[in-house]
């Protein structure tokens, strides 16, 4: 993708202006979940999950509704502890941190959530200078500066005075996703990030994506559910299945899987072992007797 027409109509990449953390973990992966279980009350969504998310690449991870694809992200930033197993980030299992452990992990860590979820009472400027307000004192010469600087990554440096409610829905993923990188972080999560963008903006998106996780030196985790854009941007696709890792690998092995799941998801196919119907009670149950049907 480097070398596509649309990449030569971007800004010029921008070398981070924080030194990254040395890596504490010799490992290749910079994330990695071992015999994960979680679960929502009885339902369990997780069931003992293995994966491993590469340094410096671009791992997506896909499935039907309700997989745990979000919840794995949720478990990465600690929002959620999990129940079993480890969810280790440079080696050091997130559910075991205290709070100010949790805290610096977290700030090497960026996320752009579905939508956007922009501080609409903010402007532009003001929502990407946020983190940078929130974590450090740096003076706001240069929180103006470095807040230009990832505006200008994503093409919006014009647009810093605009308020959330005067940009386009992908105008307002691009600053998003310039917040998402304003502290330069290690780990870049994206919930959804093509989700209700017109195939300019949804191309865009992707290009950004490539190029900010090759130029700045990222490891980037993206949940989405559009097949070809994602499939043609990760380096590895992990589909979830119900409660497991159905398939693991490049997008090629993915496609080329024998999974039943797998082979419904990557064809879009109506019928296969994911149902219409989410599990409830017998229909005998809600409405008696079904007429024809022996009692």
């Amino acid at each position: 993708m480097g070398n596509s027409p649309m990449m030569a109509g971007l800004p010029p990449p921008l070398w981070p202006i924080f030194m990254p953390t040395p890596p504490t973990s010799i490992s290749d992966a910079l994330v990695e979940l071992r015999e994960v279980f979680f679960g929502y009350g009885e339902r369990e969504v997780l069931s003992g999950i293995s994966l491993r998310v590469p340094r410096g690449k671009i791992t997506a991870i896909m499935g039907a509704s309700g997989g745990g694809k979000t919840t794995v992200l949720r478990l990465i930033g600690g929002q959620q502890r999990a129940q079993r197993g480890a969810v280790l980030f440079d080696g050091k299992d997130i559910g075991a941190m205290d709070t100010a452990a949790l805290y610096r992990a977290r700030r090497r860590m960026g996320m752009l959530f579905q939508y956007g979820a922009l501080f609409t009472d903010l402007s532009v400027f003001d929502n990407v200078a946020f983190p940078l307000r929130e974590h450090t004192d740096l003076p706001e010469a240069l929180v103006r500066d470095i807040v230009l600087m990832k505006l200008h990554a994503v093409g919006l440096r014009g647009a810093r005075d605009l308020m959330p409610a005067q940009i386009s829905g992908g105008m307002a993923r691009r600053v998003a996703l310039a917040r998402s990188i304003v502290l330069d972080p290690e780990l870049v999560m994206y919930d959804e990030p093509f989700a209700g963008l017109d195939p300019i903006s949804l191309g865009t998106a992707a290009e950004l994506i490539r190029r900010l996780n090759d130029a700045m030196g990222l490891t980037t985790i993206l949940v989405s559910h559009d097949l070809e854009a994602t499939f043609a941007l990760a380096d590895q696709v992990v589909i979830l299945g119900p409660g497991r890792v159905a398939a693991q690998g490049t997008p090629e092995e993915v496609r080329a899987s024998a999974d039943p799941l797998v082979h419904q998801f990557v064809n879009a196919l109506p019928t296969g072992p994911v149902p219409f119907h989410y599990a409830g009670p017998a229909i005998e149950e809600d409405f008696g007797p079904v007429q024809g049907r022996a009692a």
